[in-house]
C-alpha cells in the first residue's frame, strides 16, 4: 500500500492532536506537581515529636539536628555505593569526584555540631531522661557507614531485631565488599601488582595493615600519579570522618561530662576509642616514601 506524504502528514497531526487533547484533559483535571508535594514537607515536619513536658525548648533542636544527621547519612551510603562501581568499573575520575561529594557532606555534618554547642549541659539535661534507652548508638544507618567504610563488628547487629529492614540492611553491609575492598580491585584492574593476598581477604572482617598492600602503594605514589590521586582522597575521606568523631566526642564531653551515654555505652570513653584509620595502610606508607 503507497503511503502518499498528505497522507502521512494528516496521520501525524491526528496523533498529535490526540496527544494534546488528553494532555489538555489531565492538566485541567489533575493539580500539578508543587514544591511541597515534591519534597513531602508536611511529613518532614510533622516528623519532630518532642517528649519531654511542656516541652522543653532545646528538645526541638535536638531532634532536628539527629534526623539531619540520618538524611546526611541516607546520601553518604547512597554516594558509597555509587563510589564502589566506579572503583570496580575503573573510573578513576568519577570516583574521585563522589570522593569529593562525600567529604563535603562529612564537613556540613562537622559544622551541624557547631548548632548543637548552642545548648548548654543543663538545657540538655533538662529533657534527657526523655530519651531513655535512646542512642545515637542504635543509629543503624551510621553502623551502615561503618560497615560500608570497612569498619566491621558484628556484635553491633546485636542492637537491632533481626526481622527488622534495619538489621537486614546492617547484615547485608556486613558480608559485602567494603569501599576498601573495592579500592583494591580497582588498583589491580589499574595493573597494580602484589595485591593477591588482601583481594582475597574475609570481607567482614575489619580492615587492617597489610605489608604487601603497603608496598604496592609506595610504588603507586613514586609512579602512577593518576592513581595517587584517588588513594589520597581516600586519606581525605578517612581524615575528615576520624575529624567527625574527635568533634562528636569533645560536644559529648562538654555536654554530659563522663556520664554513661543513654545506649547503654561508657559514653566518651567508648566515642574516644572509635578515633581510628580506616585505611591504615595510606596512613602507615608515609613513614616509607
Amino acid at each position: 500500500m503507497i503511503v502518499y506524504p498528505e497522507q502521512k502528514e494528516k496521520a501525524n497531526f491526528v496523533q498529535f492532536a490526540y496527544w494534546f487533547s488528553a494532555h489538555t484533559f489531565l492538566t485541567m483535571t489533575s493539580p500539578r506537581l508543587n514544591y511541597s508535594q515534591y519534597l513531602q514537607v508536611d511529613t518532614i515536619l510533622s516528623a519532630q515529636q518532642p517528649r519531654s513536658v511542656g516541652p522543653e525548648h532545646d528538645e526541638l533542636l535536638f531532634i532536628i539536628i539527629h534526623q539531619v544527621y540520618e538524611l546526611w547519612f541516607k546520601q553518604m551510603l547512597h554516594e558509597m555505593d555509587y563510589l564502589q562501581k566506579s572503583l570496580v568499573n575503573g573510573d578513576a575520575a568519577r570516583a574521585v569526584g563522589t570522593l569529593r561529594r562525600i567529604l563535603t557532606i562529612l564537613k556540613t555534618v562537622v559544622h551541624q555540631i557547631d548548632v548543637l554547642e548552642t545548648m548548654t549541659p543543663l538545657e540538655f539535661l533538662s529533657f534527657r531522661d526523655f530519651l531513655e534507652s535512646g542512642s545515637g548508638f542504635q543509629s543503624a544507618q551510621f553502623r551502615e557507614v561503618e560497615f560500608a567504610l570497612g569498619y566491621k563488628r558484628l556484635p553491633m547487629l546485636k542492637h537491632f531485631e533481626s526481622e527488622t529492614d534495619e538489621y537486614q540492611r546492617l547484615l547485608a553491609r556486613y558480608q559485602a565488599p567494603s569501599l576498601w575492598d573495592s579500592f583494591l580491585a580497582f588498583l589491580a584492574k589499574s595493573g597494580v601488582t602484589g595485591l593477591q593476598n588482601a583481594l582475597q581477604r574475609d570481607v567482614t572482617q575489619p580492615v587492617t595493615s597489610n605489608p604487601a598492600v603497603q608496598e604496592a602503594l609506595v610504588d603507586v605514589y613514586r609512579n602512577r600519579p593518576e592513581l595517587m590521586r584517588v588513594c589520597e582522597s581516600l586519606v581525605d575521606l578517612d581524615e575528615g570522618l576520624q575529624e567527625w568523631r574527635y568533634r562528636h566526642v569533645k560536644m559529648v564531653a562538654r555536654t554530659i561530662g563522663d556520664k554513661q551515654g543513654t545506649g547503654g555505652s561508657s559514653g566518651v570513653g567508648y566515642l574516644a576509642s572509635t578515633i581510628r584509620p580506616l585505611f591504615p595502610d595510606l596512613w602507615e606508607i608515609r613513614t616509607h616514601l
